[in-house]
Parts: structure tokens; C-alpha cells; sequence
């Protein structure tokens, strides 16, 4: 089977592939996407062809489900998300499984025999699973700080962020501290009802935001305590999604 990964993230890409190609090897990588536009205009090229299609929601320029509704879509959907928020809309888009990241081997398998199986639509036990089983979130991160390491409680925590490849944690009262982790794999751990990824570089928490204000290109900027060193912009990919998480939205 040939298969695309759709997915901005490069490290989740990459894992994702090692992971196909080490225990599948009669499946075969034939292209990989990380933006709504890009992946269109890869489906739309009659020479590209795809059975089964690993798709993340949240991708750079906006979610997944743009993609269904400027394309049909042929081949197998297998939906990847580190949010189980959007179980209900992969059915409607009749995706033939749900992987909530970190991605589980075992679902990973069994999502890959469904589709050499031939099965028609969507998996409904993985989407009741996704829907009603509580997920476990990160409580507390273990820091250094010079010669000591630090517990800190993740509802301590205002927002991490990204700077010349390093990643920082930054505390409610303002303690930073360096992480040895990646914002791909915090976003993954974090509960989504608390933290919400505004930017490539910036994770944020609800409790840290003061005020949201207009900034150019139709984007917002947050005002947040502690005050970052840097300008704390969301996005334009990610303002509907986070006015929706703003408001509490599921």
C-alpha cells in the first residue's frame, strides 16, 4: 500500500514514518504534507497516488478538514490528533480510524490492518474510545537549575516557548527554566483545556493570559503574566480555534 503522511510537525513526521517503515515494510511512503494547501495540490497531481493517508487535524494552515472539503478524497483516512476533541468530525469525514498522539503501537497496527482489510468507514469503537475515556495529562515536569532539579507543577506553569532551538518554561511567578523536551512533544502531553499551542513557537496557558488584543494580518496578540521577553502572537491559522478554546469550548 502506498501511503502520505500529512503532518507540519517535522518531528511527529518523522517518528511517524521510522514507525511505518520499521514494522510495515510492504507499505510504501510516497509523499509527505504539512499544510491544507500544500496537501491539495498534491492529491489534485494525477502521477500522485495514495491508499492510505495518515493525516494530522492541526496543520500549519489551518485544520484537516479544509482538505474534504476542497477535494475528494479516495484513499483511506487515519486521523492523528494529540486532541480527542475532534473524534465526532473524522466521523463525519468517514476517516477509517482515530490515533490520539503519542501515537500507541498497538493502535498503530491495528489501524494499519483495518485498512489492508478492507474495512468501510470509521472504526466506531476508537471513536466511542476517543470520546468518552479520560485521558491522562502531564502533572508536573522535572527541571535543572544549575545544580538543582526543580518538580514544577504544570498548573504553575504560564507558557513555554521556543528560541534558537532551545525551549523554555516560564512559571506564574516567573521562573524560566530550560527544557530538554521539544513544544511537539509538550503539546502532545499538556491537557488542551489548559494549554493551547498559539504559534509554532509558543505553548500557552489559559491561566497566563490578562487580555487578548488585534494585531496585524488579522492575528491576536496576548497579553500574559508573567510578561514574555517576546511578542506572544497567535497565529492567523489558529485565531478561530483559539477564541473557540478561549471561550471553553470542547
Amino acid at each position: 500500500m502506498q501511503v502520505l503522511i500529512v503532518e507540519d510537525e517535522m518531528m511527529a513526521r518523522e517518528s511517524l514514518a521510522r514507525a511505518l517503515t520499521q514494522h510495515f515494510p510492504d507499505l510504501r511512503i510516497v509523499g509527505m504534507t504539512g499544510s491544507v494547501r500544500e496537501t491539495v495540490a498534491w492529491l489534485r497531481e494525477p502521477d500522485n497516488l495514495a491508499d492510505v493517508i495518515f493525516m494530522d487535524v492541526e496543520l500549519a494552515d489551518g485544520d484537516c478538514f479544509e482538505i474534504f472539503r476542497q477535494i475528494d478524497i479516495a484513499a483511506r483516512v487515519i486521523m492523528t490528533t494529540a486532541y480527542d476533541r475532534y473524534a465526532v468530525r473524522a466521523f463525519e469525514v468517514n476517516s477509517i480510524d482515530y490515533l490520539l498522539k503519542p501515537i500507541d503501537p498497538a493502535a498503530l497496527k491495528r489501524a494499519v490492518e483495518r485498512c489492508r482489510a478492507g474495512a468501510p468507514g470509521v472504526d466506531t469503537a476508537r471513536l466511542l474510545e476517543a470520546i468518552r475515556t479520560p485521558r491522562s495529562y502531564k502533572q508536573r515536569y522535572v527541571v535543572r537549575f544549575n545544580d538543582r532539579i526543580v518538580p514544577v507543577r504544570t498548573s504553575d506553569i504560564a507558557y513555554f516557548y521556543s528560541e534558537e532551538k532551545n525551549t523554555y518554561l516560564v512559571t506564574a511567578d516567573a521562573n524560566r527554566y530550560v527544557m530538554d523536551l521539544s513544544l511537539d512533544i509538550l503539546s502532545e502531553e499538556l491537557d488542551g483545556r489548559c494549554f493551547f499551542r498559539i504559534s509554532r513557537n509558543c505553548i500557552v496557558s489559559m491561566t497566563a493570559i490578562s487580555s487578548v488584543v488585534k494585531y496585524l494580518g488579522n492575528r491576536l496578540k496576548i497579553i500574559a503574566r508573567p510578561r514574555p521577553e517576546f511578542e506572544m502572537v497567535v497565529s492567523r491559522s489558529r485565531v478561530d480555534d483559539f477564541l473557540h478554546w478561549l471561550e471553553g469550548g470542547e
